[in-house]
């Protein structure tokens, strides 16, 4: 093959948009009454309809990993395949293991900046509230809820700090799923208060088709 060819091949390569994360780019949801037996709704699958033709979207969501555990498999699963865009989600289970905001920053920022050096675009994501039935009833429960979001609050400013000092674009999931009242995760995203719904994933991918497409228009 010429070199003029091996551009033009390259030239004509769809963008590449991989999202990257655990169960919430899995896109597992909880069984219910109406599903028994749960069923994964990745929101890539919703972003690669926003999106057409212009990009080609890949999906590498595994259940229950941490930020630490994503870095491991980054160059495996993601900057082998050399992508265009990759939005990243991370953080909950790590704030479920009671790790602090900028030890899992330092997880994410470690992610961004490898994408970077391989010609990537990250997308940061920021981590969707949780919501808890029945805390209002002791001192002990409205205590855990308000200790937990406000980490949250903290891992979601340092990840939007970050992308800001970098000028990169970002999705902020958790504004975009919470109640706005008691910021909690809102009834219509989530069936069991921390994965989301159909509705949720749709959401998500709603969020990140935004950031491409203004992404894609800059880059023409």
């Amino acid at each position: 093959m010429q070199m003029s060819e091996t551009l033009s091949a390259h030239m004509l390569r769809p963008v590449l948009v991989i999202c990257f994360g655990d169960s919430l780019t899995a896109g597992f949801q909880s069984p219910t009454s109406e599903n028994p037996m749960g069923t994964e709704t990745p929101y890539g699958r919703f972003l690669q309809d926003h999106l057409g033709d212009t990009a080609l979207v890949q999906t590498s969501g595994m259940c229950g990993e941490l930020t630490g555990e994503m870095a491991i498999r980054l160059r495996r699963d993601v900057l082998d395949h050399k992508p265009d865009y990759v939005s990243i989600l991370g953080g909950t289970n790590d704030l479920g293991w009671n790790a602090v905001p900028e030890e899992i920053l330092a997880n994410l920022v470690n992610m961004y900046e490898q994408i970077l050096a391989g010609g990537g675009i990250p997308i940061p994501v920021t981590v969707p509230s949780i919501r808890v039935e029945g805390y209002e009833d002791t001192p002990e429960g409205r205590e855990w809820v308000a200790g937990h979001l406000g980490q949250r609050s903290r891992l979601n400013t340092l990840i939007q700090d970050y992308a800001a000092s970098k000028n990169l674009a970002s999705v902020d999931l958790f504004s975009a799923t919470a109640d706005p009242d008691s910021g909690q995760l809102a009834r219509v995203y989530s069936n069991d208060g921390l994965h989301l719904s159909t509705a949720g994933y749709r959401l998500f991918a709603e969020e990140v088709a935004r950031v491409v497409k203004f992404l894609l228009c800059q880059a023409m």
